[in-house]
C-alpha cells in the first residue's frame, strides 16, 4: 500500500526550524524522507544541538542564520538552500515573534514594525523567493503557520493578532495563483502550544489562557507538525488555500 505521507526525494525549507513548532516540523519531515533546510535567528548553539541530536538518529539537517524580515538576507538564504539542496519543493514559514502583553496604546511604530516585519514580510519575502521556481516547475507547497489569534484577537496583541490575521489572508489570495501551477499555499492557525513564545507570558495569562480551552491543556508542538505533513504530502494534494486549526478548540470554526 503506498504511503501518502512519505516526502522522499521532496526538498523542503523551514524558516524558524531550529526549535518549537519549527523545529518539530523539520524533524518530522525528516523522518518522512525529505530533504530539509532550515533558518534561525541569533540561535546557533541551539541549532547545533538540534542538529547533533538528528546526526544520532541517522537525520541530516541543513542550517544556517536568516532574518526573514530582511529582503537581503531571504535572498541570500534561498540561494543558500538551492545550492545544498537544488529545486525547493516545499516551504514552511514558521519564523515567528511573539509581542508579549502591550496595550495598543503603548505600542510604539517599531514594536508593530517589528511584529508585522517578521511574520507577515517575512512570510511574504520567503514565499516570493521560492514560489516562481515552484510555477515554472509545476509543483510546489507553501505551508505558512498563522495563529488561532488571526480569528479572535487577544487584548495586548493587536500587532501579533494583525500579522498572523494578514498570514491567512495572503494564503488565500496567493492559492488562486498556485494552484492552477500545482503549487498549493495553505497555512495552518495553532492554539496556544507550550514553547517559549507563550512562556514569554505571565503566569497569570497562561493559567486564564488554559481554563478557556475546552481541551484543558496547551498543545504540544508533536501534535502540530503533523498537519505539516499532511499538507506537504501527497496526503494533502486537494488542499489549497485552506487554514487548520489545531488549537484544542480555542476557535470553533
Amino acid at each position: 500500500m503506498t504511503n501518502v505521507f512519505d516526502l522522499t526525494g521532496r526538498k523542503a525549507v523551514v524558516t524558524g526550524g531550529s526549535r518549537g513548532i519549527g523545529g518539530a516540523i523539520a524533524e518530522l519531515f525528516l523522518e518522512h524522507g525529505a530533504e530539509v533546510a532550515i533558518c534561525h535567528l541569533d540561535d546557533h548553539d541551539n541549532a547545533e544541538s538540534f542538529k547533533d541530536r538528528l546526526k544520532t538518529r541517522g537525520l541530516e539537517l541543513h542550517s544556517t542564520e536568516c532574518d526573514v524580515s530582511d529582503p537581503a538576507a531571504v535572498a541570500a538564504f534561498a540561494e543558500w538552500a538551492q545550492e545544498r539542496m537544488g529545486s525547493v519543493d516545499i516551504v514552511v514559514n514558521s519564523a515567528g515573534l511573539g509581542g508579549g502583553d502591550r496595550p495598543f496604546s503603548m505600542t510604539d511604530d517599531s514594536d508593530w514594525d517589528r511584529i508585522v516585519g517578521v511574520n507577515l514580510r517575512g512570510t511574504m519575502l520567503v514565499t516570493k523567493a521560492f514560489f516562481g521556481a515552484m510555477v515554472s516547475r509545476n509543483y510546489g507547497r507553501i505551508i505558512n503557520v498563522a495563529s488561532q489569534l488571526a480569528y479572535k484577537g487577544a487584548p495586548g496583541l493587536a500587532h501579533y493578532c494583525a500579522a498572523k490575521a494578514g498570514v491567512v489572508g495572503f494564503t488565500r489570495a496567493l492559492a488562486y495563483e498556485g494552484a492552477p501551477y500545482n503549487v498549493m499555499v495553505n497555512a495552518i492557525a495553532p492554539g496556544p502550544v507550550d514553547t517559549e513564545l507563550l512562556r514569554n507570558h505571565s503566569k497569570e495569562w497562561l493559567e486564564a489562557k488554559k481554563a478557556q480551552l475546552p481541551i484543558g491543556r496547551f498543545g504540544h508542538v508533536a501534535e502540530i507538525a503533523p498537519t505539516a505533513l499532511l499538507l506537504a504530502s501527497a496526503a494533502g494534494a486537494f488542499y489549497a488555500g485552506q487554514t487548520l486549526s489545531p488549537n484544542g478548540g480555542d476557535v470553533m470554526l
